[in-house]
């Protein structure tokens, strides 16, 4: 069993920066695909970014493409976004989720919450 705890959200102004970290208890968060994903509020969750096991290979979705970086620290078992030139339209419920080798996601966080505001 993985416990994925994500933190770091908060209340910015349009333009700032947040860094959300994901941290798993457990197992090695190296063992799994990490991917971040949002739900704003009455609208379907959706992905914005992905790293695989290796941290060598990332993608986003379009709309965070070149501001939004994702990375790994597996010494610290964290996985970080780092969010840049943040927009109102970026306000949501962030979560990080584990992906299994077969493509499922076998571990999900609670969520952490940012607001951006105008």
């Amino acid at each position: 069993q993985v416990e994925l705890a994500e933190s770091g959200g908060g209340l910015v102004q349009a333009g700032g920066s947040l860094r959300l970290s994901c941290v798993a208890s457990d197992r090695p968060v190296s063992m799994y695909d990490m991917d971040w994903f949002r739900q704003a509020p009455g609208k379907e969750r959706e992905f914005v970014a992905g790293l695989d096991r290796s941290g060598g290979r990332a993608h986003y979705a379009d709309s965070v493409k070149g501001r939004f970086t994702i990375s790994r620290d597996n010494a610290k078992n964290t996985v970080f976004l780092l969010m840049n030139s943040l927009k109102p339209e970026d306000t949501a419920v962030y979560s990080c989720a584990a992906r299994a080798m077969n493509g499922a996601y076998e571990y999900w966080g609670q969520g952490t919450q940012v607001t951006v505001s105008s």
